[in-house]
């Protein structure tokens, strides 16, 4: 494989790039209009432009994608995540024509894009399930009766859903009416089917996942866990590995890694995959799900593992057996990773569209920024609202945060907002400086005000600071009134 089409856009585009071109492999960028000027086609070997801004008429267009693959002689193709990264017919269109795909085969990605048939394949392997049906349906009636059973609170989950979207929480049967609905209605305009699953809601639950790694040669390694519980609208912002109250039980992450690559061998996987668990407050975990893909936050897991996942999909995607076993792999440090979105946090976290006027980014010892961006970009409308992932590590997680708190200070991006006063938010809370903390971190601790009262402390420090230094300057540029210097007061 001497040359890669990378079907994705940003700061993943260009992150699959730089693996490739230390490998020695060429690349093809694809593009819409509005990214005709990105930082990913300028990098690239090559660039093909696939249509308008839309990404429905450029980035989601299967035959466009395949058909800058073929004309450009790109012997495989990495969709990223995102777009077509989790479209098993994609992933057929590309083997049908001749082009490797790199990421699992067709059909892991069906059975896992769908969390029944994701809870079905590996519910042989005898691993933990949080109570609920294991079916899709659409009726009230039914609802009503499974809510009764599994007890309340429930969570309305759309069945081929992920995101966040067609996900309701019920705290009881007469808030069900309106919870199925709004679930169903939201699935249907996301993914074209209405249908939901019902589960019992674990409460104060941590979101735990496993990086997973598989070959075409049988061997499946995990390289460990990432700790995802910062959420905002059950969407990650903060991701750190390895997770804080597992690092005092190994047996913990031994039986979770071991579900994991149960989880992977049930569908068949290859090449790079996530199984996602949440974990109560007694430790028990469940099966969440399985993304079929790279994700968004791998970097934690390539830092404390020492592994480039990139290439290692690239190598599997090959045909290559992996070089190390799972004994080989050891936990090295601590790594946290901040999403940088253009979201306004002091705003219910809306989007904040507009042009980066400034945009200098931290460097420097244990800090690591992926990014697709430039100063002077637009942050265009069509797409996903991440700038960067913002990424420290160090070899304690102490370390870890202090260097994340000195990154966001000296990130400077105007024109926009952005995730960065959360961020720091959440470094700086006890709640996540000691560990204690679950998917509600959001809900119980944070509010805009925080921030606001965080930066009115500051301002007020600053401006006492300025005060006492003006202060200081005056006295040492007085003229002192000597007696050789009488005659300045005396009357002429």
């Amino acid at each position: 494989m001497q040359k890669i089409l990378v079907a994705n856009r940003g700061e993943i585009a260009l992150r699959i790039m730089r693996t490739a071109r230390r490998m020695g492999i060429k690349t093809v960028a694809v593009y819409s209009e509005v990214d005709r000027n990105a930082p990913h086609v300028r990098f690239a070997d090559e660039a093909i432009l696939l249509g308008p801004a839309p990404s429905n008429q450029s980035y989601l267009v299967m035959d466009k994608v395949i058909q800058a693959a073929l004309d450009t002689g790109a012997e495989g193709i990495h969709p990223g995540y995102g777009f077509l990264s989790e479209n098993a017919e994609f992933a057929r269109r590309v083997e049908a024509a001749g082009i490797v795909f790199i990421g699992p085969r067709p059909h892991a990605i069906e059975v896992m894009g769908n969390k029944l048939s994701a809870k079905e394949a590996v519910a042989a392997y005898d691993i933990p399930m949080v109570p609920g049906i294991e079916e899709a349906i659409t009726d009230l009636d039914l609802a009503a009766r499974i809510g009764d059973q599994v007890g309340y609170p429930i969570l309305i989950k759309a069945a081929a859903g992920g995101g966040g979207k067609g996900m309701r929480i019920v705290e009881n049967r007469e808030g069900l009416r309106e919870g199925m609905e709004r679930a169903i209605s939201e699935a249907t305009s996301a993914f074209g089917d209405g249908a939901v699953f019902i589960e019992k809601y674990v409460t104060n639950p941590r979101h735990i996942e496993i990086q997973v790694l598989a070959d075409a040669h049988g061997n499946i390694v995990y390289l460990f866990e990432r700790e995802c519980s910062i959420q905002r609208r059950h969407q990650k912002v903060v991701e750190e590995a390895p997770a804080v109250p597992l690092n005092l039980a190994p047996a913990l992450r031994a039986q979770m890694g071991e579900a994991a690559v149960k989880c992977a061998r049930a569908c068949d996987y290859l090449g790079a995959g996530t199984v996602e668990f949440l974990i109560d407050g007694q430790n028990n975990f469940y099966f969440l799900e399985m993304n079929t893909r790279l994700q968004v936050e791998h970097p934690v897991s390539e830092i404390i593992a020492g592994v480039d996942l990139v290439e290692q999909q690239i190598r599997v995607a090959r045909g290559e057996a992996l070089a190390f076993t799972q004994a080989d792999l050891k936990i090295q440090g601590h790594a946290i990773e901040l999403r940088v979105y253009a979201e306004d946090p002091l705003n219910n976290f809306l989007p904040s569209i507009g042009t980066l006027t400034t945009y200098e980014k931290p460097s420097g010892p244990g800090i690591r920024v992926d990014d697709g961006f430039e100063e002077g970009m637009d942050v265009p409308i069509y797409y996903d609202p991440m700038i960067a992932k913002l990424i420290t590590f160090g070899a304690t997680r102490e370390e870890a945060i202090q260097r994340m708190r000195d990154a966001i200070d000296a990130y400077r991006i105007n024109g926009i907002e952005t995730t960065l006063p959360f961020g720091r938010y959440v470094m700086d809370h006890p709640a996540f400086i000691s560990g204690h903390f679950d998917t509600n971190f959001v809900k119980e601790h944070y509010s805009p005000a925080a921030i606001l009262a965080e930066r009115e402390e500051v301002d007020h420090v600053g401006a006492l600071a300025a005060a006492a230094l003006f202060e200081q300057e005056l006295r040492q540029l007085r003229i002192p009134a000597t007696a050789s210097a009488a005659w300045q007061n005396k009357r002429c």
